[in-house]
């Protein structure tokens, strides 16, 4: 609702839905919740389909309220249990919050390959010489190359004299990547059906998907995960949109796809930006029906090119002026929106701008509560997905 009027303000789900989106605030401004009420109605009103990366469990079964009383708020899944399914990397978090998860994700050391290790440079402090290395083992051993690297131990000197690499770049990617074995979700073998193979199939069906951390929560893991996920989704809607094309026919239409990233900076800040492939999707994969939700409280981190893709943005408050500047550029009257930005209140209040909306408008977003629950239909009906996930199989 804008401040001092009872008129609410809709934001055009289907113009949202064309382009990727940002919420950007500082650190407690409720960012979180109202990402949750966009994706609620985006849920409600099928205008796309969803893959959110849950690095706290905030989105699925339900989430801690701040303020008085600290109660809980419902999540997506509780919410529309039919529809939406949660990818547990930590199904013993899952269980100990009372819940199931529908799928436990394992992936294998296979998944994994040289360009999702770009975006964890800074993580693991991995110079560009250990990068170069680890193409030379790829190019010997293909899809095998961790699961060959982290079994050398004492081996690394002659393994590198093998590949014809610098023993110490081979030696120092092998000390840094073996922080990945901590991950119990992450295999040197997974027998069957990808679980990657599997979340697209509840994709295609317009089954919305929570992919959860539980007690995963670091950095290094998210971004790992991130990336060998979303690169294999790039792939897959890259081929069924051209597919479609040859085909022209309205069944073979791809569903839109919405990818939900917080700590969005990480992904997409320029060195990033350029190498991943989220800067792909921001940049190139609209035609592609795939688009992202960035959530970040850092928006002048992100790479300038990137936020110049950015459609609608939701602005709480920020108090950067690098990160004001950042999310105003390109914007007609930025002076003015500048001076509104500064006296927003800390909760409840955002900018909403661009092409989901008419005109720049400051609103007060509206409860997350159990009359929003009832206006979009989402009291809870006897079964479960157990439907849903029966006409997938």
């Amino acid at each position: 609702v804008p401040l001092d009027m009872k008129t609410p303000v809709c934001l055009n789900l289907d113009r949202f839905t064309e382009r990727s989106n940002g919420i950007f605030g500082k650190s407690g401004t409720g960012k979180t919740f109202i990402t949750r009420l966009i994706l609620a109605g985006l849920v409600k009103n099928k205008k796309a389909v969803n893959l959110i990366f849950d690095m706290h469990s905030e989105y699925g079964f339900q989430a801690r309220k701040e303020g008085e009383g600290q109660s809980f708020v419902k999540g997506l899944k509780t919410l529309f249990p039919e529809s939406v399914a949660i990818f547990s990397l930590d199904p013993e978090s899952t269980r100990k919050r009372g819940c199931a998860a529908d799928v436990e994700v394992a992936l294998s050391y296979q998944d994994v390959r040289v360009e999702d290790i770009i975006s964890l440079q800074d993580e693991l402090n991995l110079h560009p010489t250990a990068l170069e290395a680890a193409y030379l083992i790829v190019s010997r051993y293909k899809q095998d190359w961790l699961r060959v690297l982290l079994a050398q131990g004492e081996n690394i000197k002659d393994f590198a004299q093998e590949i014809g690499a610098h023993v110490e770049s081979v030696g120092a990617l092998y000390r840094k990547l073996k922080r990945l074995e901590r991950f119990d979700f992450l295999k040197k073998f997974v027998s069957g059906e990808s679980v990657i193979a599997k979340l697209l199939r509840y994709l295609d069906k317009g089954v919305h998907v929570i992919l959860e951390f539980g007690n995963n929560s670091s950095m290094l893991c998210y971004l790992l995960v991130a990336n060998i996920v979303t690169r294999r989704i790039h792939e897959s809607y890259v081929y069924k949109t051209e597919n479609f094309l040859a085909s022209q026919k309205k069944e073979d239409e791809p569903i839109k796809l919405m990818i939900t990233i917080e700590e969005a900076h990480k992904f997409l800040n320029s060195q990033a930006a350029k190498q991943t492939i989220f800067g792909v999707i921001a940049r190139e994969m609209r035609k592609y029906y795939v688009s992202l939700l960035v959530v970040d409280q850092r928006p002048s981190s992100i790479d300038s090119e990137v936020l110049s893709q950015i459609g609608t943005k939701i602005v709480s408050l920020l108090n950067d002026e690098k990160d004001i500047q950042a999310v105003l550029t390109g914007t007609s009257n930025s002076s003015g929106l500048r001076a509104i930005l500064s006296t927003l209140d800390t909760k409840k209040q955002a900018l909403i701008l661009g092409h989901a909306v008419p005109m720049p408008v400051v609103v007060k977003t509206r409860e997350y509560d159990e009359i929003f629950y009832k206006d979009i239909g989402a009291f809870v009906k006897p079964g479960d997905i157990k439907q849903v996930i029966d006409q997938i199989f």
